[in-house]
């Protein structure tokens, strides 16, 4: 069952993530058998653009 009372600081500002075509795509589901490690990468990219609005303050 989901709450959807859930309070997100700063949910509703954007953030921006620089990342490259393959990374996003691998964020869709698409498989890079060559490459497992662009899904991680583009995860993490995100997280740390996710942190950084959260820590940043308040502008």
């Amino acid at each position: 069952m989901a709450n959807s009372n859930v309070q997100i600081p700063h949910g509703e500002e954007i953030i921006h993530v620089e990342m490259t075509v393959k990374e996003a795509l691998a964020l869709t589901g698409a498989k890079f058998n060559a490459n497992h490690k662009l899904e991680t990468d583009a995860i993490k990219k995100l997280k740390q653009s996710i942190a950084d609005k959260l820590i940043a303050p308040n502008h």
